[in-house]
């Protein structure tokens, strides 16, 4: 049954937001690409075992009455932790909602997306929901194209959207634009940056240039680095050198941030504006280092957050990991779309496109055409010892 500190705002988790219009540029998290792109801090205590996934159409009853959803997730493996929290996310959401017409089956990714993705189908599921990493999509859309059947995969990885993959988790392009665009109105004008090698960097790179694009401001320098505990220290040293800059953007960690802002602060005569990533999102250690006072990121509002953890942990025994958001509010769009889905026909997919957008925990979100999720961000600032909203994100869409 629904609690009544849920019952509120899942009454209007189900509803279109069309309250008033929004110029947004925003969102963020962790899977990205074929891995979780920078690595971050993870609950220690593992979520516990979840329902057996029903592996084939044999063991599937019949339904005239629900809807057949797919969970593509590993379930196996070094990422299982998570695809296990995403799974029970999937369950608490169809017991605070009370939702009879959804059949959700999980299917284990972890020892093949492709053979998971074609007995989904086989099973008659018209919806999935995952996979969990960029690289198993491909396998998935082959399975899943022919029959079709879209896909609503967990990645943050942009370049994969396609008119039947739709890209749900939170991405750096939002979370940089949005920041950019808020420090520029303080002033900012002289941007540098420090990349990490590889996708996340390349794409951090490109959110920069195209938001310096749009709000103006110059980029005058970049620094890139092979992911480590020291290569980062090495790159902020060769940005203070050449210098010219009044704000730098780190794509990376909390904990990595802080070791180029203290190399980047360190006797400046001036301090130097800080700008991070999604990735910031619930880091305490960034409070407590001086060298990130005044520092900048954006994220979703972590207002819903707080008592899905809650409720999580007194269901399921340890706290989730953050990205188990996206399995709960997969459902709950899916809850608003099936109003007016009948059952046994194919996902109504034009419906994911709906301008009002949808309602979940992480806040106020649609698909563009594009396929890639767009976010109502807020933006944080570091201060006096804490973390705090300094631009808070939009409440709604407007069509």
């Amino acid at each position: 049954m629904v609690t009544p500190k849920w019952a509120g705002w899942l009454a209007a988790a189900g509803g279109i937001l069309t309250r008033r219009n929004l110029a947004l540029a925003g969102a963020a998290m962790l899977a990205a690409g074929c891995q979780v792109i920078p690595k971050v801090d993870v609950p220690t205590a593992p979520p516990p075992s979840a329902p057996t996934p029903e592996p084939s159409a044999t063991a599937l009853p019949t339904d005239s009455g629900r809807h057949r959803i797919a969970l593509l997730v590993p379930m196996n493996g070094d990422t299982a932790a998570v695809g296990q929290a995403i799974a029970n996310a999937t369950t608490m959401a169809l017991l605070d909602t009370n939702a009879a017409n959804l059949r959700i089956t999980t299917y284990d990714t972890s020892a093949g997306a492709s053979a998971a993705a074609r007995q989904a189908i086989a099973d008659g599921n018209r919806l999935i929901l995952g996979p969990l990493m960029a690289d198993a999509v491909p396998a998935v859309q082959s399975a899943a194209r022919g029959a079709g059947v879209p896909v609503i995969a967990f990645s943050n990885d942009t370049s994969i959207a396609s008119p039947d993959v739709f890209v749900m988790g939170h991405n750096p392009e939002q979370s940089i634009r949005r920041s950019v665009e808020f420090a520029r109105g303080r002033g900012a004008n002289r941007f540098a940056a420090l990349l990490p090698e590889g996708d996340y960097g390349q794409r951090s790179a490109s959110a920069l240039e195209n938001a310096l694009r749009d709000y103006g401001g110059a980029l005058v320098g970049r620094e890139t680095y092979a992911r480590g505990n020291t290569a980062i220290v090495g790159a902020a040293q060769r940005l203070r050198t050449a210098g010219g800059y009044d704000t730098v953007v780190i794509a990376d960690s909390a904990r990595l941030g802080i070791e180029a802002a203290d190399v980047l602060q360190r006797d400046a005569a001036l301090p130097t504006r800080i700008i991070g990533t999604e990735l910031w999102s619930g880091e305490a250690v960034l409070a407590r280092a001086a060298s990130m006072e005044g520092a900048l990121f954006s994220a979703v509002s972590d207002q819903r957050y707080k008592r899905f953890a809650e409720s999580y942990e007194a269901r399921f025994g340890a706290k989730p990991y953050r990205v188990a958001t996206l399995g709960y509010d997969a459902v709950l769009l899916t809850l608003r779309i099936a109003r007016d889905w009948k059952t046994g026909t194919p996902f109504p997919k034009n419906e994911l496109y709906d301008r009002g957008g949808f309602l979940g925990v992480d806040g106020p979100f649609r698909f563009a055409r594009t396929g890639v999720a767009e976010r109502a961000l807020e933006v944080r600032e570091v201060r006096g010892g804490e973390v705090i909203a300094v631009d808070p994100a939009p409440n709604d869409f407007g069509r």
